[in-house]
């Protein structure tokens, strides 16, 4: 494994997740998390944002940090092939169950879990295009 690189992927990740974050959920898209119930949200008063960025860059650090221990058994042309599959392969074993288990046992309007399968859709395959574009091998 390449410290070095990783290091450099996980700070691309991080700073794009943030940003991707911040521009979507916490701007253009935050009606979502007005539709009922919002009891099932904290008050944004209590929400400790050091710990918020500590578990995101957590989930960042162990994104770059699988991609860099299967990437040469990930199938594809290229790295950015590789990439882009690895960040669907991350959708389908952990965004998809973790979406179904939030829509069957929690009571959270359906807009959001719709919301936010589609972001992670979107938001994760970029993120291994970025993870592979930089960590490459």
């Amino acid at each position: 494994m390449n410290i070095k690189k990783m290091i450099l992927a996980i700070i691309a990740v991080a700073v794009f997740n943030f940003i991707a974050g911040m521009v979507t959920c916490g701007g253009a898209f935050s009606w979502v998390y007005k539709l009922e119930p919002t009891n099932v949200w904290r008050p944004m008063e209590s929400v400790s944002f050091p710990l918020m960025i500590a578990g995101m860059l957590l989930v960042d650090i162990v994104f770059v940090w699988v991609y860099a221990l299967i990437n040469k058994g990930i199938p594809g042309a290229n790295r950015f092939a590789k990439g882009l599959l690895y960040g669907l392969l991350v959708v389908l074993v952990g965004l998809l169950p973790g979406m179904i288990s939030t829509y069957t046992y929690m009571t959270v309007a359906t807009t959001v879990v719709v919301y936010w399968t589609i972001w992670g859709l979107i938001v994760s395959p970029l993120k291994g295009l970025i993870t592979a574009a930089i960590y490459g091998e």
